[in-house]
């Protein structure tokens, strides 16, 4: 078993990403190591020995954000719409709850001076989910379930079509809708999304 294997080094870095993303949330990117460390009750030089550096914590903050969104993909049977309401439900609930806006509040303000912070979650948060919903629709074009098309542009679409808008009224104040409206606007946006790449016939 190495290091990495070990089960309290593991459960110590899941700790460490949890901290950092609440602190992230808190205070931006300029938050301390030292702040980081406190609240996940390790020392500093324990933040280290697991990340490098504060953008490689950064990056594991948005790699785990994605995971657990893409989990959602993996799961249930092969029907393409019950798998997209169930991605739908939770990139949602991910992306323009609370948490999510506090997130893209802080990337905003943050990239200008730090660029590297842009670049990994590209990297490891937006792009990890555009990468993985391009080849889940690839999968279903190949088997005929959608048309053929470029599978990256039609996972781009899909993901505008389930934040864009909501997420600006978000920002601009709104509340998040009632579960049961929430739940129809989802079941509108995948709908219309599978209806523009249905099978040519």
């Amino acid at each position: 078993m190495t290091h990495s294997d070990d089960p309290a080094s593991l459960d110590c870095r899941h700790r460490l990403i949890r901290a950092a993303a609440e602190i992230f949330m808190e205070e931006g990117y300029r938050a301390s190591i030292n702040r980081i460390a406190a609240h996940a009750g390790v020392a500093r030089q324990t933040v280290y020995n697991h990340f490098p550096s504060k953008t490689d914590l950064f990056s594991e903050v948005a790699n785990s954000a994605a995971g657990d969104i893409l989990v959602s993909l993996d799961s249930g049977d092969g029907d393409i719409r019950e798998n997209l309401l169930r991605f739908g439900a939770a990139l949602r609930q991910r992306m323009i709850g609370d948490e999510g806006l506090a997130m893209f509040r802080t990337l905003s303000a943050e990239v200008p001076r730090f660029p590297s912070l842009g670049k990994a979650f590209l990297d490891k948060g937006l792009g990890k989910t555009v990468r993985r919903v391009a080849e889940f629709l690839e999968r279903a074009m190949s088997d005929g379930t959608l048309r053929q098309d470029d599978p990256m542009f039609a996972a781009e679409i899909l993901l505008s079509m389930l934040e864009g808008f909501d997420r600006t009224r978000r920002l601009f104040g709104a509340a998040l809708l009632p579960a049961a409206a929430e739940k129809k606007r989802i079941a509108r946006i995948v709908d219309c999304f599978l209806r523009t790449f249905a099978p040519e016939r």
